[in-house]
């Protein structure tokens, strides 16, 4: 049967988290951890007959990690890059740019540092991460090379790019960060963002309006 992605956009910005499901091992994984993702994923879990066996956080961003804390509490471990360690450890400092402005987050601690080029093995799949600046100083990808997809967080968005106007953010990083480690993935790879609708790699080399694969 293989693993099923799902998306569930969840929190107060539509934040796109995606459950990957393994039936046949009864594991699933969550990318990104919005507020009540937790709920939501519950059913889904219960029907594919999976036990949530690892969050991985694409970047420390308030809307990305609203329910990591409560996910964690669960038992399961984290995933996330040390340049956002203090995002993910005072996320209280995010509340100057949050939505609604008494949003609740609370604080939680990584069991997993990932960086570039680290390979892990997830559902039995070969995950590579890719270091993506720019957008927020640890945002990463997930590569599963065998599901021809790559979970960008707020890099890269179909037809846009993340913005780089909020502390830590730079333009041309994220420029280079696009066409370094997105845009070198072979062009069929799905890209799935943080945000809104799916896209592929070689869409977005060759029509995205903001980062050109040239």
């Amino acid at each position: 049967m293989g693993v099923k992605i799902t998306v569930f956009p969840s929190g107060y910005l539509e934040t796109n988290a995606y459950l990957l499901t393994d039936s046949d091992r009864a594991e699933a994984i969550l990318i990104d951890a919005p507020h009540f993702v937790q709920a939501a994923i519950l059913p889904a879990l219960e029907d594919a007959g999976c036990s949530l066996v690892a969050l991985l956080l694409t970047h420390g961003h308030y809307d990305h990690i609203g329910d990591a804390a409560k996910i964690r509490a669960s038992g399961v471990p984290l995933y996330g890059h040390v340049s956002d360690k203090e995002l993910f450890e005072a996320p209280e400092r995010m509340l100057p740019y949050a939505y609604p402005p008494d949003i609740q987050l609370d604080a939680f601690e990584i069991d997993h540092w990932v960086g570039e080029g680290d390979k892990l093995s997830l559902l039995g799949q070969a995950c590579e991460v890719r270091h993506v600046p720019g957008h927020c100083p640890g945002n990463v990808l997930f590569y599963f090379e065998a599901l021809k997809s790559a979970f960008v967080g707020d890099a890269l968005f179909a037809g846009s790019i993340g913005r780089t106007d909020l502390p830590g953010g730079n333009f041309e990083e994220l420029e280079r960060a696009i066409r370094e480690r997105i845009y070198t993935l072979p062009e069929e790879t799905q890209v799935l963002p943080g945000h809104g609708p799916t896209t592929t790699v070689g869409a977005e080399r060759s029509t995205n309006p903001h980062v050109s694969g040239e």
